[in-house]
């Protein structure tokens, strides 16, 4: 899939004056903007009467707007109360296996492609990271488990013990890349990534690892302007404010402040 851009504008010189004129001299118009990337993405999403839409639409390819659709390769499986579902095959108002809330219905599934070497796009964004066999404890993960870069396990991570005693955190999967039991991949080819949001965020299993269902962050519309934020909740038709999200299930990883 391509990656279309944002037309540049550029800035109308003044006219040259008559000081201009007489001294031959011109004003250079303002350098030109760089094109923002942007990316096509899918939303598959619950309607109020039950049933399921869908739509496709052109967004900038930020992390923000990635993390949305970025935690799940092809084929990963999903616990649910019926059994394992692979990610592509979910649709608006399954339940998946939750482990803060039981059963819990899926609102709304996003889906992108990752496009290697495409123009424009930070690279380490179309890199996925897989997770071999019982490399977090006896069948965790019981299959090899692809995730995407906004993909979020949840653990302890060795050497903050002392910072959160008992808690479990989310760390983003590509920080815990050793190069042994868990390995960076850059996809020969196109590929496409999802996530799953539900009406609280929660704790899912895939493959036997907890992970996390979509929640863009506590105050994520502070790094946003109107206009972006508008545009990034229209992605999401069962949101209609940055509160709807609700509060995360436990602590992420980095915290600010976490080493000063």
């Amino acid at each position: 899939m391509g990656t279309p851009t944002i037309a540049t504008s550029l800035s109308v010189a003044h006219k040259t004056n008559a000081t201009h004129a007489r001294t031959g001299t011109a004003q250079v118009p303002p350098a030109a903007r760089s094109p923002r990337p942007m990316r096509k993405f899918r939303v598959t999403y619950l309607r109020p009467d039950g049933t399921a839409g869908w739509t496709d639409q052109i967004a900038p390819a930020t992390p923000i707007f990635d993390s949305a659709f970025s935690a799940f390769s092809h084929g990963t499986l999903l616990h649910t109360p019926s059994g394992q579902v692979a990610v592509q095959d979910l649709e608006p108002g399954m339940n998946v296996s939750t482990a803060d809330h039981g059963p819990s219905r899926v609102l709304w599934i996003g889906a992108m492609t990752l496009v290697p070497s495409a123009a424009g796009l930070d690279q380490s964004a179309c890199r996925l990271t897989r997770i071999m066999p019982d490399s977090f404890g006896l069948g965790r993960p019981d299959l090899n488990l692809t995730a995407g870069p906004g993909a979020r396990i949840l653990g302890r991570p060795p050497g903050l013990r002392d910072s959160f005693g008992r808690e479990r955190v989310l760390t983003p999967v590509s920080d815990l890349v050793d190069g042994m039991n868990v390995i960076e991949l850059v996809p020969p080819r196109p590929v496409t990534v999802y996530h799953v949001c539900l009406r609280r965020h929660a704790i899912l299993r895939a493959s036997g690892i907890e992970v996390e269902s979509f929640h863009p962050g506590p105050g994520f519309e502070r790094a946003m302007g109107p206009n972006m934020l508008a545009l990034f909740l229209s992605l999401f038709p069962h949101v209609k404010k940055p509160a709807d999200f609700g509060s995360i299930c436990h602590p992420r990883l980095p915290l600010q402040g976490l080493t000063a």
